[in-house]
């Protein structure tokens, strides 16, 4: 369900930049997909069924993490937690909701933000003891 939030989120605008693209970083056996997007972005009903709030000044940021190891690459629970900062180095804790969907599992978190503001994530992402990593990046936001 991941894939399909993604791709419902991103075919709702049809030609997407490549500020909006999914990415992903690859760590050990796992694969870790993200992406930030301006939650105007998503249709109103997307926004109703998983809580998320629309808003020219809210952002969100929707984490998945596979296993490569195995046969099908199945998302994986984890414990996950982030801050989000600005340049100015206000910082806000992000707060994760797990979402499970059939096999599917992914984490939600909100982040607000002003017009053309550049936030940078750190995020902490832990599996047991087979994966213990911090997932950097940083997003550009802008208000339409």
């Amino acid at each position: 369900m991941f894939r399909t939030l993604i791709c419902a989120l991103l075919l709702s605008f049809g030609v997407v930049s490549s500020a909006l693209a999914e990415q992903k970083q690859t760590v050990g056996n796992f694969d870790i997909h993200y992406v930030a997007l301006g939650s105007t972005f998503i249709t109103p009903l997307i926004a109703k069924t998983y809580g998320i709030q629309r808003s020219n000044y809210t952002g969100i940021i929707n984490i998945s993490v596979l296993d490569t190891s195995q046969k099908g690459k199945p998302a994986i629970p984890v414990e996950i937690s982030g801050i989000a900062n600005n340049l100015l180095d206000a910082r806000v804790a992000l707060t994760f909701r797990e979402i499970r969907e059939g096999e599917a599992i992914y984490y939600i978190a909100e982040v607000p933000y002003r017009d053309d503001q550049e936030i940078n994530f750190q995020i902490a992402i832990k599996a047991g003891n087979r994966l213990n990593t911090q997932l950097t990046f940083k997003q550009k936001f802008y208000i339409e």
